[in-house]
């Protein structure tokens, strides 16, 4: 079993003044977790996360938590609802430069930004995130739970009851934590956004404890998304294909395998996270004001079954 890290926040502190956003960084105890997801600042190809229009105010005024901001997918969807007026609290795990360049990313579109580290799959931790962000804006409009780890293994016996542990603490429980901790804050309107994957719907024979996490995560977004609809909270899911975040090339993937990353596809490349984001956004603003239980699949063009 993995062992929860305090969940203790703390103390806010201000950004340097040259960003007029008020970014803040909140430190819950994880100075020695393993790292899981990976770093973009050691890619050697940055992903494309910048957004690719101006912004048109569709999140004005809103406030969204993005698991997982730091990074890959998460950066982009932190930039791309900054841009569109959102305050963001970018929640993470590992201790890097990457969750402060997106806080920076954040201010430079005009929006505020906070930093809250710690462990989604401690519910203590995600409880007092949620509450950092509620004394920190006052409310709280969509919950983005996109934090996800895997660990690629060509033999189910070499995946070790830690392994099976982590990654269902981190994708799937996690989710679950966060939902119980933020449902009270959301109304009418607000939104809950599910990152689910391809791996889900057609499989992925050396990912087999993270592509099961993946069905998980779309049975409870359909279950969720039917438990909340009177209260006027949509739930939807997003379930991207091969993307090139930090996930999959330091993730313990063959490097031959990430040499021809995304090739399958119908596309014939990986997506970039820019890619990814927007489906986030529609799901997160007023344009998907009909949709929930639903999930959308940028995913180079691969058909699935819904």
């Amino acid at each position: 079993m993995t062992t929860s890290h305090p969940a203790s926040l703390g103390k806010l502190g201000e950004t340097p003044p040259e960003h007029e956003a008020k970014a803040a960084d909140a430190q819950a105890g994880t100075a020695a977790a393993p790292d899981r997801q990976g770093q973009e600042q050691a890619l050697n190809r940055e992903p494309k996360w910048q957004p690719v229009y101006p912004g048109s105010g569709r999140l004005a005024g809103k406030v969204a938590i993005v698991t997982g901001g730091d990074s890959g997918i998460g950066r982009a969807v932190a930039a791309l609802f900054a841009r569109e007026g959102a305050n963001v609290a970018i929640v993470y795990r590992q201790d890097s430069k990457d969750a402060q360049d997106t806080a920076a990313i954040v201010a430079q579109e005009g929006a505020r930004a906070v930093t809250l580290q710690g462990d989604v799959g401690d519910p203590a931790f995600c409880q007092q995130a949620v509450d950092a962000v509620i004394d920190r804006f006052g409310r709280l409009d969509v919950l983005v739970n996109n934090a996800g780890e895997q660990h690629p293994a060509k033999d189910i016996r070499d995946i070790t009851p830690e392994q099976l542990d982590a990654t269902f603490r981190t994708n799937i429980f996690g989710m679950f934590h966060m939902v119980q901790a933020a449902v009270g804050q959301l109304g009418a309107g607000s939104a809950i956004i599910n990152c689910t994957s391809v791996t889900m719907y057609k499989g992925a024979p050396q990912l087999l404890d993270y592509s099961a996490t993946k069905g998980a995560i779309t049975a409870f977004t359909r279950s969720l998304s039917q438990n909340l609809v009177d209260k006027g909270i949509r739930v939807n899911a997003v379930a991207p294909g091969p993307i090139w975040t930090p996930l999959n090339p330091q993730g313990g993937a063959d490097p031959d395998k990430v040499r021809h990353f995304g090739e399958d596809t119908p596309m014939g490349r990986p997506g970039e996270p820019n890619e990814v984001a927007p489906a986030f956004l529609f799901l997160a603003c007023a344009d998907g004001s009909y949709m929930s239980g639903q999930v959308l699949h940028p995913n180079g063009g691969t058909v699935v079954n819904g």
